[in-house]
């Protein structure tokens, strides 16, 4: 008979009530180095280093608080049967979608108290939130969520995975393809892309948009392998509807926003408000 595969303990730490779970952990993680690197960028384009701590104090919250409201709605036929779980956050169960949605909102409405521009903030921010997107998935790892269909050890295997990754990936006696693992390293890929184009001098906004549509086209392609999907209807998958949404959007945003002289300032050029 072979070994059973044990799965990770989803537990990082316990101390006495207080349980600490990987899954908060590796987001906070995410959150943190995500901070570091736009006040970084944010000093040298001439944002105060306190500015972005102080959007991230608002922001993450109602990201967080979005996130889990925009899930439990579109699972609401379980969730209305079972009330005490909708802030077990920890047990999985947040959509970046609204989280992103949460976050754009707090950071409008911050940009607009404190004078300055929203679309250079997020530009700022752009490759920091795709970096903590792929940090934040290993999150999802340790909780065994997230994945794809059915596949083979040797499928996962042929992909030159750690052991680690491989038996994470077996579920219920069956193994999954970790589509976390994908759309990580495709933000991870998107992420050296946006530091790239800060070279390039796009136009104020841009950078942005083109993380919005880096992501959604990564989102979109990945979500079709997923098994846990958020379901629009029947046969759409609501992630997918989104993404297509978002790049539609974003590509009209830089055309109008070229056409009627919103995006005269570069992104080299920004200087303090």
């Amino acid at each position: 008979m072979g070994t059973e595969i044990q799965p990770l303990d989803r537990v990082f730490l316990e101390l006495g009530p207080i349980t600490i779970y990987w899954y908060g952990l590796i987001i906070g993680a995410g959150v943190l180095l995500a901070l570091y690197v736009a006040t970084r960028e944010g000093e040298r384009r001439g944002i105060p280093k306190d500015t972005f701590i102080d959007l991230v104090l608002f922001a993450v919250p109602i990201a967080i608080i979005s996130a889990r409201i925009y899930y439990v709605l579109f699972e609401w036929d379980y969730y209305s049967q079972n009330l005490n779980e909708i802030p077990q956050i920890w047990q999985g169960g947040i959509a970046i979608h609204g989280g992103l949605i949460g976050a754009v909102i707090t950071g409008i409405v911050f940009a607009r108290m404190k004078g300055l521009s929203f679309w250079k903030l997020a530009d700022i921010a752009a490759p920091s939130i795709i970096l903590g997107q792929a940090i934040g998935r290993w999150g999802n790892f340790m909780n065994q969520e997230a994945h794809g269909g059915p596949v083979t050890r040797e499928f996962l295997e042929s992909l030159y995975l750690p052991d680690f990754i491989v038996n994470q990936m077996y579920i219920n006696g069956t193994y999954y393809h970790p589509t976390f693992l994908y759309e990580s390293i495709w933000n991870i890929a998107g992420f050296i892309l946006l530091i790239s184009l800060r070279r390039v001098n796009l136009r104020r906004g841009e950078l942005f948009l083109s993380y919005v549509i880096w992501y959604s086209i990564g989102r979109f392609f990945i979500e079709g392998l997923r098994t846990d999907s958020l379901m629009l209807t029947d046969t759409l998958r609501i992630a997918q509807v989104i993404s297509l949404v978002l790049i539609a959007l974003a590509v009209t945003l830089i055309v109008v926003r070229r056409k009627k002289g919103l995006s005269k300032e570069r992104y080299l050029e920004s200087k303090a408000e």
